[in-house]
């Protein structure tokens, strides 16, 4: 822990650096905060915060930036991050205008995440905690080759080639559908293999086939997603080099963007900071990610998530991801027909 002085001085660094994005200097502290002391003391103390890893100096006569290190410790410092009631009323206000559209309230969402951020925000569409079986196909197409048409609720048509020890017609595999069919219609993964049936060895083959095909369909983090605010991240200059707009490009153009910047084992709620090289994947360590999960918790589930440099406003960031995961929370409850979520 830092004393109370050395916490003020990197709390007035972070803040100014995030302000103004030139190294901060001793007599920008002096005037930003009445310490009480002299700028000598507070260089001794931004040596001890540099000797520590809070802080960087890019060059040795030059003023102090943020370390990820400074950051981080700067966003735990804070309390009782709360979006201003103005926008909260302008949000509510918003989302009262349109009607039970999900994929309307995604946009909007990413769009105003992105302009009181001033950063870029991505919002992944919720998706089943776990999917559902609805109806099975089995197609015959060679000897003992056969085609597994399956088809999740939500119109998801997934489709496996299974080949089996034995030559299967057309109407035995028919007859196989039809009796999985219901015994499975409407279940989750889970449900199925915890259900109790008699099976021959083609059958049991292909539940196994269905269970890996429902287990690979579970662990997809994320639906559809809607971005925003790109050009804002344009203008901010860590990003005045053609270089690293290009490298932003190609991490926005990719379509596993939001694999990439979820952190692993994200929360079931709660916003979470990921700063800097705490991000697991490397093309994205030069960025802050601010992100939380929305939606019903054992039904369905979204992301919604601010990405930007490193030298992002922490405060606002957290206040309005946190305030739009309670929104966007309890529009699909009601969309669900259940009780809103606790925040």
């Amino acid at each position: 822990m830092l004393s109370p002085r050395a916490e003020t001085i990197l709390n007035s660094i972070v803040e100014q650096y995030i302000t103004k994005a030139v190294p901060v200097p001793s007599q920008s502290i002096v005037s930003d905060y009445s310490l009480g002391v002299s700028t000598a003391t507070i260089r001794n103390e931004m040596a001890r915060l540099e000797e520590q890893g809070y802080i960087i100096r890019p060059h040795t006569s030059a003023g102090s930036v943020p370390s990820d290190k400074g950051y981080r410790y700067y966003v735990e410092s804070l309390r009782d991050v709360k979006l201003p009631l103005v926008q909260q009323r302008m949000i509510s206000h918003l989302f009262h205008q349109i009607e039970t559209k999900l994929d309307e309230w995604l946009i909007l969402t990413a769009t105003l995440l992105a302009r009181l951020a001033q950063n870029m925000a991505v919002v992944a569409a919720p998706k089943p905690v776990n999917c559902q079986f609805k109806h099975l196909e089995l197609v015959a197409l060679h000897d003992s080759m056969a085609l597994v048409v399956l088809v999740l609720h939500g119109a998801k048509v997934k489709e496996q080639l299974i080949t089996f020890d034995q030559v299967m017609s057309q109407e035995e595999l028919a007859t196989t559908a039809s009796k999985l069919n219901a015994a499975y219609s409407g279940l989750t993964n889970p449900q199925i293999s915890a259900k109790e049936i008699t099976l021959s060895a083609i059958e049991q083959q292909i539940t196994d086939c269905i269970l890996k095909t429902m287990q690979s369909e579970d662990e997809e983090e994320y639906e559809g997603t809607h971005l925003d605010g790109l050009h804002f991240m344009f203008n901010q200059p860590e990003f005045a080099h053609t270089s690293q707009m290009q490298t932003l490009m190609e991490l926005t153009k990719q379509r596993n963007l939001l694999r990439i910047i979820l952190p692993h084992g994200l929360a079931s709620h709660g916003v979470q900071v990921v700063i800097g090289k705490e991000n697991e994947v490397e093309v994205i360590r030069n960025y802050s990610v601010v992100i939380s999960r929305y939606g019903l918790p054992d039904e369905a589930v979204g992301s919604i998530a601010i990405v930007g440099p490193t030298r992002m406003p922490y405060a606002p960031s957290i206040a309005v991801i946190d305030y739009l995961s309670s929104v966007l929370s309890g529009l699909i409850a009601k969309l669900y027909g259940k009780e809103v979520p606790p925040a």
